[in-house]
């Protein structure tokens, strides 16, 4: 590939946000991270633009202390084509985040998919995008996301669960899985194979 034609195609890459804030839980956001960088990464970064977004531009606390800077603020940030919400107990001070739930409603119907890890899916639900569709959670939020949503499906026996635009995946590790599938569905099988090779994940073919 000459040096024009990469830089054509690294132009031409979708940005994919990941939401980070205080009290995430490390591997919802690390492991989409993981899957969706190194994907990038082995197709010599023409494919997608990871980056993670806080609320601010102020570093955040994860779970057990972990420190972490955004690479952008809500509002200065390139428009996500696909964005990453991930879980965590941080996740109950999200739902009042007025800021946060306007910014998502105002986001949403521009990105072409839009992914949530653990109780990220109560993010969704309280912003009004998970009405009329199924969704699953980390397990020990079901009847928090039932409350919340009480118009959608919850589905308490899937690692994921693939609306089309919207995807769910129940908690922590599971985001992995539903991130390689994702993968697979925007690149091919093949792709989402060499990526789970890669982090040496036993990744299974949906």
């Amino acid at each position: 590939m000459n040096t024009e034609m990469k830089n054509k195609e690294m132009a031409n890459r979708k940005n994919l946000a990941i939401l980070v804030f205080d009290d995430v839980e490390v591997l919802d956001f690390a492991g989409p991270f993981e899957v969706f960088s190194v994907t990038d990464e082995l197709s010599h970064h023409t494919r997608l633009n990871v980056y993670t977004l806080g609320l601010s531009s102020a570093p955040v606390t994860a779970k057990n202390g972990l420190r972490v800077i955004p690479d952008f603020a809500l509002g200065a940030c390139p428009q996500p084509d696909y964005l990453v919400i991930p879980g965590g107990f941080g996740t109950r001070a999200l739902l009042e985040d007025k800021t946060l739930l306007t910014w998502l409603a105002q986001t949403a119907p521009l990105c072409e998919n839009i992914l949530s890890v653990c109780s990220g899916a109560m993010v969704l639900a309280k912003a009004g995008l998970l009405n009329g569709l199924k969704a699953t959670t980390h397990h020990e939020v079901f009847p928090e996301l039932e409350a919340l949503a009480p118009e959608t499906q919850i589905i308490k026996d899937q690692r994921f669960v693939d609306n089309g635009k919207i995807l769910t995946s129940a908690g922590v590790a599971a985001g992995i899985d539903m991130c390689l599938y994702m993968v697979a569905r925007l690149f091919g099988e093949d792709t989402a194979i060499a990526s789970a090779r890669y982090i040496e994940y036993n990744y299974v073919s949906s």
